[in-house]
């Protein structure tokens, strides 16, 4: 068994005299500077200088949080560790123009996704460390976790160990922010992100929604109603979710029928068959060969003409129809939205 990291395996004395700069205040940025900085650390905020509202509004969101915004390039001057929380796509422009030049022989950068590092985007001096903190779940769960006592297990991962203290570093921070309390499971840049992508594309997102949607088009197609089939197919996949969350695939199997039960051994693998498997070791190919890595950056350069395409064909999909208006009845969910 991998060895798992928590509280009293973390110094935060490590932190106290450090100014950290989280880049950003989206999902993780807000959830991670507010919770390292009730952990008695000095945070400020690297943003964009406010220039319309939706900029003044971050600005403000900021302040309201108690926190210092700053433009990114005063926090990385400011900062002995800069942790980059933007999105994957803008961090290595972020970093190019607005941190590098403030980097100092001894400074820290921190992340939370190695998508950056390991496909060589970002490319950091020899002269300080590189970590990572990579909470395993969104920013909003990180930040009520925290305020609860509690914390979201987290991954960690040393780039450069220039300092010698790199992993102290970085369980340090990863205390600060509530990781330790769940438990912190050390990693590599390369297996974090590698992993990360295959599950979100094979399982997790890609596969989920396409299985959700092709069994829901497969009863649509036979002629059931397609209320009928929203049900079948993607309301009742939380009940599911749920129960393997909380003990496993085992314990899902143990709370439904026998005949779901057996319909779920025999039918399973003829649906994940050894095709789809073959398909997985494709992609899970082209995420280490890096071929998707170009594709997503190309697309981006170019302004996501297929992804927009993509994206607006899934909006448009019966499935969202019947489900926003079956979701209309369902009080319970309007608290969630």
């Amino acid at each position: 068994m991998a060895r798992m990291y928590y509280d009293a395996d973390a110094n935060l004395d490590l932190l106290k005299d450090k100014t950290i700069a989280v880049i950003g205040f989206g999902s993780q940025g807000h959830a991670q500077a507010q919770n390292a900085h009730e952990s008695g650390l000095k945070v400020v905020v690297g943003l964009r200088k406010p220039c319309d509202d939706y900029t003044q509004m971050e600005w403000d969101s900021v302040l309201a949080a108690g926190l210092t915004p700053m433009t990114v390039d005063e926090a990385a001057e400011a900062a002995d560790i800069v942790h980059i929380l933007a999105p994957d796509t803008l961090q290595a422009s972020i970093y190019q123009e607005k941190i590098a030049p403030y980097l100092k022989p001894g400074n820290a950068l921190g992340f939370s996704h190695g998508f950056n590092i390991h496909f060589g985007q970002i490319v950091p001096p020899k002269d300080i460390d590189v970590f990572m903190v990579a909470p395993k779940g969104p920013g909003h769960l990180v930040r009520r976790m925290y305020e609860k006592g509690a914390g979201v297990p987290a991954l960690i991962a040393i780039e450069n160990d220039y300092s010698g203290q790199a992993r102290d570093l970085a369980l340090a921070f990863a205390k600060a922010i509530g990781a330790t309390r769940a438990g912190v499971l050390e990693t590599s840049f390369q297996e974090e992100t590698e992993t990360d992508l295959f599950g979100e594309q094979a399982v997790l997102c890609g596969g989920v929604s396409e299985l959700i949607r092709a069994g829901f088009d497969t009863l649509v197609e036979a002629g059931y109603q397609p209320e009928v089939a929203y049900f079948e197919c993607l309301h009742e996949m939380k009940l599911i979710v749920d129960l393997i969350y909380e003990g496993g695939i085992a314990n899902m199997r143990f709370s439904i029928s026998d005949t779901a039960e057996y319909g779920d051994l025999v039918t399973g693998p003829r649906i994940i068959n050894e095709d789809t498997r073959m398909e997985m070791r494709q992609i899970l190919e082209e995420i280490q060969n890096g071929s998707f890595a170009r594709e997503w950056i190309l697309e981006n350069q170019v302004g996501r003409p297929v992804y927009n395409a993509l994206k607006k064909r899934g909006e448009d999909h019966l499935i969202e129809t019947v489900g926003k208006e079956l979701r209309s009845m369902m009080p319970w969910l309007k608290e969630i939205k």
